[in-house]
């Protein structure tokens, strides 16, 4: 292991605990939210995960290719400072279009988070350890989650409390100071990762990495790459074929037909009133999956842009078992998200919790059992490795990530909180200890330059199917079906059937890709 390798998974981890928080403190604050802007689950759904989505996902790109070439210490710690500042700004939202605003901003911010830390942790630790830090970085996700709740319910409540009946403090309402509280931690940490030290590239598996002689060029082309119009600018100027041109064109349409008949059917399925959003009035299935639209747009401009720009990378990354990782961990996602983003309110609302209550319980539970899983799947993960090369972690994946589906059933059909929460323990144990070993699976399929570009291609798809579609489906279920949380959450549950059968192939073909790497990237034209 590099010296320092423990500080920097510290500050590391830190950084992935603020992202969390930050990120899901809406979930706790959504009913004083919905009341306050008058908007319905759908709208929150939005709010939570389609508008932070897009940004996240598009500007990861750039920002993991910006990863993979430039110092990823500064790198983090200007995004953190960026997001912080993003998260104070919902505290002085007073309606939906500076709310959106402010989660826009956060999803910028957070972008580099995973593709720069996760880099950044693999040239710290060697690959036999590799397990345990995944499983400390899921520990402060997981801590992460349960904090927000934490702080958001009792932050809110005794805002509230405070100043019931008298004026408060510029007129800030409790879910408006708990925004200010979350974005404070952000920026001294920000000055801790920036004084940290950058590991030499690919160095501890002896793949040294030169240095990048135009990092900020090359992110800002990835950019360009993957933005609407600019993309066949790009396209333009790489000498793209005919049949490049063809295949982006017929995609855009496809794409575009599809969001349209999407909205279409969601607005049948759960008519909703239009947004304002200050300069115009849109459907929220319209913007729903216009943002879905541009997410998959980028996505298909990202993957002809590195064919085009870098061979033995789009050699590498059309590795089956890369794919198939994506794949699980984004279907996974969009199960977690839906579940993360109305749990809260479904304790509130079935068990008649107080927001300090569900915070103070849910969260604390959350957080811990979030801490203990991971850690045990880490070296669970590692030893797995070892024993079975390759297929060993897939297995650990596939039974969390099969078997938690099934106890949601159980647990969200509990007959008080306090049953809730004795489920929920065996539920959570399984459930975080899906993200060591697909994480450690997922990246020793590419080499150690690609891992930036590789986790922000994950990011994109990971989140546009997850965060962009899991909230939004449960709250739209919960709209039609009058506010049915517990039926909403459960049908988001169904998508672990496909998900199992993406980890069935993913076990039978995981060693064989794996030990094509360096053979996919020399033919490629990679000097390694």
């Amino acid at each position: 292991m590099a010296k320092g390798g423990w500080y920097a998974l510290l500050l590391v981890c830190a950084m992935q605990l603020l992202s969390l928080l930050d990120r899901n403190i809406l979930a706790i604050l959504s009913p004083r939210i919905k009341h306050d802007l008058a908007i319905g689950d759908a709208e929150m759904g939005l709010l939570y995960g389609t508008v932070f989505a897009l940004f996240y996902a598009v500007f990861s790109l750039p920002l993991g290719r910006l990863a993979d070439g430039w110092r990823r210490t500064w790198l983090l710690a200007i995004c953190i400072a960026f997001w912080s500042l993003a998260t104070g700004l919902a505290g002085i939202a007073s309606g939906f279009a500076l709310l959106a605003l402010s989660r826009l901003g956060v999803g910028i911010g957070e972008a580099a988070s995973q593709p720069a830390g996760t880099s950044l942790i693999y040239d710290y630790f060697p690959k036999a350890r590799r397990g345990l830090a995944m499983a400390v970085m899921a520990a402060a996700i997981a801590i992460g989650l349960g904090l927000s709740s934490v702080l958001g319910g009792v932050a809110a409540d005794w805002w509230d409390g405070r100043f019931a009946g008298v004026g408060a403090p510029f007129g800030l309402r409790g879910w408006q100071f708990a925004f200010l509280l979350a974005a404070v931690p952000g920026l001294p940490l920000a000055v801790l990762l920036w004084r940290l030290n950058e590991p030499v590239r690919g160095a501890i598996e002896g793949i040294t990495t030169p240095p990048d002689p135009r990092p900020f060029a090359a992110s800002f082309d990835v950019l360009l790459a993957v933005l609407p119009f600019t993309n066949w600018l790009m396209l333009a100027r790489r000498g793209a074929s005919a049949r490049v041109w063809a295949v982006n064109l017929a995609g855009t349409f496809v794409i575009v037909g599809a969001m349209v008949a999407l909205a279409r059917a969601g607005a049948a399925f759960s008519p909703r009133p239009l947004l304002n959003l200050g300069v115009a009035s849109l459907s929220p299935h319209t913007l729903q999956w216009a943002v879905v639209g541009l997410g998959l747009f980028a996505t298909l401009n990202l993957v002809q842009a590195v064919r085009l720009t870098d061979a033995p990378a789009h050699a590498v990354m059309r590795s089956p078992s890369l794919i198939l990782c994506i794949a699980a961990g984004s279907l996974q996602s969009m199960i977690n998200y839906g579940c993360m983003a109305f749990t809260p309110a479904f304790l509130m609302k079935t068990y008649h919790l107080t927001p300090a209550q569900t915070g103070l319980q849910f969260g604390l539970l959350s957080a811990g059992l979030g801490v203990v899983g991971p850690m045990v799947a880490g070296p669970v993960t590692d030893w797995a490795g070892q024993r079975l090369p390759g297929v060993g972690r897939v297995l650990l994946a596939l039974f969390a990530m099969g078997v938690s589906p099934c106890l949601a059933f159980w647990v969200y059909h509990a007959p008080d909180a306090g049953g809730f929460y004795a489920r929920f323990v065996l539920y959570s144990f399984v459930l975080t200890m899906w993200m060591p070993p697909l994480y450690a699976v997922m990246y020793d399929q590419v080499l150690p330059r690609m891992r930036g570009l590789t986790a922000s291609t994950y990011i994109v798809v990971m989140t546009i199917a997850g965060l962009g579609v899991g909230p939004y489906i449960v709250g739209m279920i919960s709209d039609a079906t009058h506010g049915d949380l517990g039926r909403a959450i459960l049908s988001i549950n169904l998508v672990a059937v496909p998900l199992v059968l993406v980890l069935i192939a993913l076990a039978m073909r995981v060693r064989g890709d794996e030990g094509a790497v360096l053979l996919r990237a020399r033919a490629a034209g990679e000097p390694v």
